[in-house]
Protein backbone atom coordinates (compact mmCIF):
# COMPACT_ATOMS: atom_id res chain seq x y z
CA UNK A 1 0.00 0.00 0.00
CA UNK A 2 2.91 2.33 0.70
CA UNK A 3 4.01 2.14 -2.94
CA UNK A 4 0.49 3.06 -4.05
CA UNK A 5 0.56 6.08 -1.74
CA UNK A 6 3.91 7.18 -3.16
CA UNK A 7 2.52 6.94 -6.72
CA UNK A 8 -0.50 9.00 -5.64
CA UNK A 9 1.77 11.71 -4.19
CA UNK A 10 3.71 11.86 -7.46
CA UNK A 11 0.36 12.26 -9.26
CA UNK A 12 -0.56 15.16 -6.97
CA UNK A 13 2.75 16.87 -7.65
CA UNK A 14 3.14 16.29 -11.38
CA UNK A 15 -0.46 16.19 -12.63
CA UNK A 16 -2.65 18.06 -10.14
CA UNK A 17 0.14 20.58 -9.38
CA UNK A 18 -0.92 20.80 -5.74
CA UNK A 19 0.99 22.93 -3.25
CA UNK A 20 3.90 21.48 -1.29
CA UNK A 21 1.91 21.78 1.94
CA UNK A 22 -1.00 19.78 0.46
CA UNK A 23 1.34 17.12 -0.86
CA UNK A 24 3.11 16.73 2.50
CA UNK A 25 -0.21 16.67 4.36
CA UNK A 26 -1.73 13.96 2.14
CA UNK A 27 1.37 11.80 2.33
CA UNK A 28 1.55 12.06 6.12
CA UNK A 29 -2.14 11.26 6.59
CA UNK A 30 -2.10 8.28 4.23
CA UNK A 31 1.10 6.75 5.59
CA UNK A 32 -0.36 6.92 9.11
CA UNK A 33 -3.52 5.25 7.82
CA UNK A 34 -1.43 2.53 6.14
CA UNK A 35 0.49 1.94 9.37
CA UNK A 36 -2.77 1.46 11.31
CA UNK A 37 -4.18 -0.91 8.68
CA UNK A 38 -0.94 -2.90 8.57
CA UNK A 39 -1.31 -3.57 12.31
CA UNK A 40 -4.76 -4.96 11.51
CA UNK A 41 -3.28 -7.28 8.89
CA UNK A 42 -4.30 -5.17 5.87
CA UNK A 43 -1.40 -4.38 3.56
CA UNK A 44 -3.05 -4.27 0.12
CA UNK A 45 -5.32 -1.53 -1.20
CA UNK A 46 -7.77 -4.11 -2.52
CA UNK A 47 -8.31 -5.51 0.99
CA UNK A 48 -9.37 -2.16 2.48
CA UNK A 49 -13.09 -1.90 3.30
CA UNK A 50 -15.43 0.78 4.51
CA UNK A 51 -15.49 -0.99 7.88
CA UNK A 52 -11.70 -0.90 8.25
CA UNK A 53 -11.62 2.80 7.38
CA UNK A 54 -14.44 3.53 9.83
CA UNK A 55 -12.40 1.67 12.45
CA UNK A 56 -9.47 3.97 11.75
CA UNK A 57 -11.68 7.08 12.09
CA UNK A 58 -12.98 5.81 15.44
CA UNK A 59 -9.39 5.19 16.53
CA UNK A 60 -8.49 8.79 15.73
CA UNK A 61 -11.50 10.03 17.72
CA UNK A 62 -10.50 7.92 20.73
CA UNK A 63 -6.98 9.34 20.46
CA UNK A 64 -8.50 12.77 20.95
CA UNK A 65 -7.72 14.10 17.47
CA UNK A 66 -9.51 17.34 16.59
CA UNK A 67 -12.51 17.14 14.27
CA UNK A 68 -10.66 19.40 11.82
CA UNK A 69 -7.76 16.92 11.75
CA UNK A 70 -10.09 13.96 11.22
CA UNK A 71 -11.89 15.81 8.41
CA UNK A 72 -8.56 16.47 6.71
CA UNK A 73 -7.54 12.80 7.07
CA UNK A 74 -10.88 11.74 5.57
CA UNK A 75 -10.37 14.09 2.62
CA UNK A 76 -6.94 12.54 2.05
CA UNK A 77 -8.39 9.03 2.10
CA UNK A 78 -11.23 9.92 -0.27
CA UNK A 79 -8.83 11.47 -2.77
CA UNK A 80 -6.47 8.49 -2.58
CA UNK A 81 -9.06 5.73 -3.00
CA UNK A 82 -10.85 7.63 -5.76
CA UNK A 83 -7.50 7.79 -7.57
CA UNK A 84 -7.06 4.02 -7.10
CA UNK A 85 -10.49 3.41 -8.67
CA UNK A 86 -9.74 5.67 -11.63
CA UNK A 87 -6.42 3.87 -12.17
CA UNK A 88 -8.26 0.52 -12.17
CA UNK A 89 -6.39 -0.86 -9.15
CA UNK A 90 -9.63 -1.37 -7.19
CA UNK A 91 -13.24 -1.69 -8.38
CA UNK A 92 -15.02 -0.21 -5.36
CA UNK A 93 -14.16 2.92 -3.42
CA UNK A 94 -14.18 2.00 0.31
CA UNK A 95 -14.07 5.68 1.32
CA UNK A 96 -16.90 6.87 -0.93
CA UNK A 97 -19.67 6.72 1.69
CA UNK A 98 -17.62 7.80 4.69
CA UNK A 99 -18.90 10.97 6.35
CA UNK A 100 -16.74 13.62 7.95
CA UNK A 101 -17.40 14.64 11.56
CA UNK A 102 -19.23 17.91 12.04
CA UNK A 103 -16.74 20.73 12.43
CA UNK A 104 -17.66 23.68 14.60
CA UNK A 105 -16.39 26.89 13.05
CA UNK A 106 -14.36 28.90 15.52
CA UNK A 107 -14.31 32.66 15.46
CA UNK A 108 -10.76 33.66 14.47
CA UNK A 109 -8.68 35.57 17.01
CA UNK A 110 -8.56 39.19 15.89
CA UNK A 111 -6.23 41.65 17.59
CA UNK A 112 -7.17 45.30 17.96
CA UNK A 113 -5.08 47.85 16.09
CA UNK A 114 -3.62 48.91 19.46
CA UNK A 115 -2.62 45.32 20.28
CA UNK A 116 -1.01 44.91 16.85
CA UNK A 117 0.94 48.14 17.29
CA UNK A 118 2.11 47.00 20.73
CA UNK A 119 3.15 43.59 19.36
CA UNK A 120 5.08 45.06 16.44
CA UNK A 121 6.85 47.51 18.75
CA UNK A 122 8.41 44.76 20.88
CA UNK A 123 11.43 43.89 18.69
CA UNK A 124 12.90 47.39 18.86
CA UNK A 125 16.56 46.68 19.53
CA UNK A 126 19.60 46.84 17.22
CA UNK A 127 20.60 43.17 17.56
CA UNK A 128 20.43 41.33 14.20
CA UNK A 129 17.83 38.90 15.56
CA UNK A 130 15.50 41.70 16.68
CA UNK A 131 15.89 43.54 13.38
CA UNK A 132 14.97 40.31 11.56
CA UNK A 133 12.03 39.64 13.88
CA UNK A 134 10.78 43.19 13.35
CA UNK A 135 10.89 42.74 9.57
CA UNK A 136 9.07 39.40 9.70
CA UNK A 137 6.28 40.66 11.95
CA UNK A 138 5.82 43.88 9.99
CA UNK A 139 5.71 42.03 6.67
CA UNK A 140 3.27 39.43 8.00
CA UNK A 141 0.81 42.09 9.15
CA UNK A 142 1.40 44.29 6.09
CA UNK A 143 0.55 41.51 3.62
CA UNK A 144 -1.57 38.93 5.47
CA UNK A 145 0.42 36.07 3.94
CA UNK A 146 0.54 32.64 5.54
CA UNK A 147 3.51 31.76 7.75
CA UNK A 148 4.49 29.03 5.27
CA UNK A 149 4.62 31.68 2.54
CA UNK A 150 6.60 34.03 4.78
CA UNK A 151 9.36 31.54 5.58
CA UNK A 152 9.60 30.40 1.94
CA UNK A 153 10.08 33.89 0.52
CA UNK A 154 13.24 34.30 -1.51
CA UNK A 155 15.23 37.50 -1.81
CA UNK A 156 14.13 37.80 -5.44
CA UNK A 157 10.47 37.63 -4.38
CA UNK A 158 10.69 41.07 -2.76
CA UNK A 159 10.53 44.31 -4.74
CA UNK A 160 11.50 47.09 -2.34
CA UNK A 161 11.31 49.80 -4.99
CA UNK A 162 7.68 49.21 -5.89
CA UNK A 163 6.64 47.69 -2.56
CA UNK A 164 5.29 44.21 -3.23
CA UNK A 165 6.14 40.55 -2.71
CA UNK A 166 5.47 37.53 -4.89
CA UNK A 167 4.07 34.45 -3.14
CA UNK A 168 4.08 30.98 -4.66
CA UNK A 169 1.93 28.06 -3.52
CA UNK A 170 2.51 25.15 -5.84
CA UNK A 171 1.56 26.29 -9.35
CA UNK A 172 -0.30 29.32 -8.00
CA UNK A 173 1.34 32.73 -7.74
CA UNK A 174 0.07 36.06 -6.44
CA UNK A 175 1.46 39.53 -5.83
CA UNK A 176 0.75 41.33 -2.57
CA UNK A 177 1.60 44.98 -1.82
CA UNK A 178 3.08 46.31 1.41
CA UNK A 179 3.47 49.79 2.87
CA UNK A 180 6.23 52.13 3.96
CA UNK A 181 6.61 50.77 7.50
CA UNK A 182 7.18 47.20 6.33
CA UNK A 183 9.46 48.50 3.57
CA UNK A 184 11.66 50.31 6.08
CA UNK A 185 11.79 47.24 8.34
CA UNK A 186 12.85 45.09 5.39
CA UNK A 187 15.51 47.57 4.32
CA UNK A 188 16.92 47.64 7.84
CA UNK A 189 17.02 43.86 7.89
CA UNK A 190 18.72 43.57 4.51
CA UNK A 191 21.29 46.27 5.29
CA UNK A 192 22.06 45.57 8.95
CA UNK A 193 21.13 42.03 9.95
CA UNK A 194 20.87 39.47 7.16
CA UNK A 195 24.59 39.22 6.36
CA UNK A 196 25.41 38.88 10.06
CA UNK A 197 22.93 36.01 10.46
CA UNK A 198 24.27 34.27 7.33
CA UNK A 199 27.78 34.31 8.82
CA UNK A 200 29.43 34.83 5.44
CA UNK A 201 27.34 32.19 3.65
CA UNK A 202 25.02 32.69 0.68
CA UNK A 203 21.31 31.91 0.73
CA UNK A 204 18.38 32.47 -1.63
CA UNK A 205 15.93 32.57 1.31
CA UNK A 206 14.91 35.99 2.60
CA UNK A 207 14.69 35.11 6.29
CA UNK A 208 17.13 32.82 8.10
CA UNK A 209 17.61 31.71 11.68
CA UNK A 210 20.62 32.61 13.82
CA UNK A 211 22.58 29.74 12.25
CA UNK A 212 22.08 31.11 8.75
CA UNK A 213 19.61 28.35 7.83
CA UNK A 214 16.05 28.90 6.55
CA UNK A 215 13.56 29.88 9.24
CA UNK A 216 11.17 27.07 10.26
CA UNK A 217 7.47 27.28 11.10
CA UNK A 218 8.22 26.21 14.66
CA UNK A 219 10.96 28.82 14.93
CA UNK A 220 8.67 31.64 13.89
CA UNK A 221 5.85 30.32 16.09
CA UNK A 222 8.17 30.71 19.10
CA UNK A 223 9.11 34.22 17.98
CA UNK A 224 5.54 35.49 17.81
CA UNK A 225 4.63 33.80 21.11
CA UNK A 226 7.61 35.48 22.78
CA UNK A 227 6.68 38.96 21.60
CA UNK A 228 3.00 38.40 22.35
CA UNK A 229 3.84 37.62 25.97
CA UNK A 230 6.27 40.54 26.09
CA UNK A 231 3.49 42.86 24.86
CA UNK A 232 1.15 41.58 27.56
CA UNK A 233 -1.48 40.44 25.06
CA UNK A 234 -3.91 38.01 26.66
CA UNK A 235 -5.20 36.47 23.42
CA UNK A 236 -3.64 33.22 22.21
CA UNK A 237 -1.42 34.54 19.42
CA UNK A 238 -0.29 32.38 16.50
CA UNK A 239 1.26 33.40 13.18
CA UNK A 240 -2.24 33.15 11.68
CA UNK A 241 -3.50 35.76 14.14
CA UNK A 242 -1.77 38.54 12.19
CA UNK A 243 -3.29 37.19 8.95
CA UNK A 244 -6.77 37.31 10.52
CA UNK A 245 -6.13 40.80 11.90
CA UNK A 246 -4.80 42.03 8.55
CA UNK A 247 -8.01 41.00 6.76
CA UNK A 248 -10.39 42.25 9.44
CA UNK A 249 -8.69 45.64 9.76
CA UNK A 250 -8.65 46.20 6.00
CA UNK A 251 -12.34 45.37 5.63
CA UNK A 252 -13.33 47.43 8.63
CA UNK A 253 -11.59 50.43 7.05
CA UNK A 254 -13.50 50.04 3.79
CA UNK A 255 -11.27 47.82 1.63
CA UNK A 256 -12.97 45.98 -1.22
CA UNK A 257 -13.67 42.38 -0.23
CA UNK A 258 -12.55 41.06 -3.62
CA UNK A 259 -9.20 42.84 -3.27
CA UNK A 260 -8.75 41.34 0.20
CA UNK A 261 -9.65 37.90 -1.17
CA UNK A 262 -6.96 38.27 -3.85
CA UNK A 263 -4.32 39.38 -1.32
CA UNK A 264 -5.12 36.49 1.02
CA UNK A 265 -5.12 33.98 -1.84
CA UNK A 266 -8.57 32.63 -0.96
CA UNK A 267 -10.12 30.55 -3.74
CA UNK A 268 -13.51 30.66 -2.00
CA UNK A 269 -15.14 34.03 -1.29
CA UNK A 270 -17.00 32.50 1.67
CA UNK A 271 -13.71 32.25 3.56
CA UNK A 272 -13.09 35.98 3.14
CA UNK A 273 -16.70 36.82 4.03
CA UNK A 274 -16.06 35.63 7.59
CA UNK A 275 -13.95 38.74 8.11
CA UNK A 276 -16.72 40.94 6.73
CA UNK A 277 -18.95 39.73 9.56
CA UNK A 278 -16.29 40.70 12.09
CA UNK A 279 -15.75 44.15 10.57
CA UNK A 280 -19.50 44.87 10.58
CA UNK A 281 -19.73 43.77 14.22
CA UNK A 282 -16.88 46.12 15.08
CA UNK A 283 -18.64 49.04 13.38
CA UNK A 284 -21.82 48.31 15.31
CA UNK A 285 -19.89 48.22 18.59
CA UNK A 286 -18.37 51.61 17.82
CA UNK A 287 -21.78 53.08 17.02
CA UNK A 288 -23.23 51.64 20.22
CA UNK A 289 -20.36 52.86 22.40
CA UNK A 290 -20.54 56.33 20.93
CA UNK A 291 -24.31 56.75 21.15
CA UNK A 292 -25.87 54.67 23.94
CA UNK A 293 -26.56 56.74 27.10
CA UNK A 294 -25.52 53.88 29.39
CA UNK A 295 -22.55 52.61 27.42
Amino acid sequence: MVDDIKEFVVYLREVKRTSVNTEVSYQRDLLQMASYLREKGITEVGKVTKTSLNSYILYLEKEGRATTTISRVLASMKAFFHYEVVCGKIHRDPAELLKAPRVEKKVPTILTVEEVNCLLAQPGGEAPKEIRDKAMLELLYATGIRVSELIHLKVDDVNLNVGFITCRDGAKERTVPFGKVARQALMDYMEKARKVLLKGNESEWLFTNCSGKPMSRQGFWKIIKHYGEKAGIQADITPHTLRHSFAAHLLRNGADVHAVQAMLGHSDMATTQAYVTYSQAGTMRDAYTGAHPRR
